[in-house]
């Protein structure tokens, strides 16, 4: 039996949007990082990062091989094997009726998984305990974002150090009180139509793009 590629993959963006890049390692037999790419992706959305690791990771990979991906992005993961089937049948619109965000990137992934054995494992950012594979994506695709220049194994890079320092929460954007009408606790992470980010169990709104903040649904 074919032994399945343990790999992660992972996007980094200095704004969102900002300066972004995506990156991706595949692990040796002795676990530890046998080879990695990263690349720039200029100013872009964290989002688009993540899925655009994704996505680089597969073109990368033997599609013949089982591979194992380890990602921290919800929404990258959900976006490609959970969401994606409804979308299609709703001719590429959300459960809100807005278009589907990066779709480019979601038919390109999706037609990347066609037919391949691949297993999809979530794994918390920046936890000191944490995926060592997921750690060393996230340092590759970060001095990428910054230094906007490609950079991997094969071209003799050196992989950035990781950051296992243990990140405390985003400070939660205070509640609205004119906007309380509607709102909900945010189930994924997202951004909001003023190019803010969104956390998950942040309370949202809809607006009339989608859902964000709910000062922005009620500002004219």
């Amino acid at each position: 039996m074919t032994e399945r590629i343990i790999a992660a993959c992972d996007g980094a963006c200095k704004g969102n949007p900002g300066p972004a890049a995506w990156a991706w390692v595949i692990a040796g037999a002795d676990g530890e990082v046998a080879s990695w790419e990263a690349g720039p992706l200029g100013r872009a959305t964290n989002n688009v990062a993540e899925l655009t690791a994704l996505q680089r990771l597969l073109e990368a990979t033997d599609p013949a091989t089982p591979l194992e991906v380890r990602m921290d992005s919800q929404y990258a993961m959900k976006a490609v094997t959970t969401w994606l089937p409804g979308w299609r049948r709703k001719g590429w619109k959300t459960a809100s009726g807005s278009p589907v965000a990066n779709r480019d990137l979601v038919v390109a992934i999706d037609g990347l998984l066609a037919g391949r054995d691949v297993r999809f494992v979530h794994t918390p950012a920046h936890r000191v305990d944490g995926d060592r594979l997921n750690a060393a994506a996230d340092a590759a695709a970060g001095q990428a974002a910054v230094t906007q220049q490609p950079a991997g194994s094969a071209a003799g890079s050196v992989l950035p150090p990781a950051d296992t320092r243990e990140r405390p929460p985003a400070p939660r954007r205070p509640r609205a009180a004119t906007a309380s009408r509607g709102a909900v606790r945010a189930k994924f992470p997202g951004r909001c139509r003023c190019g803010s980010p969104y956390a998950k169990g942040e309370t949202i709104a809809r607006n009339d793009t989608g859902w964000g903040h709910p000062a922005c649904a009620t500002a004219s």
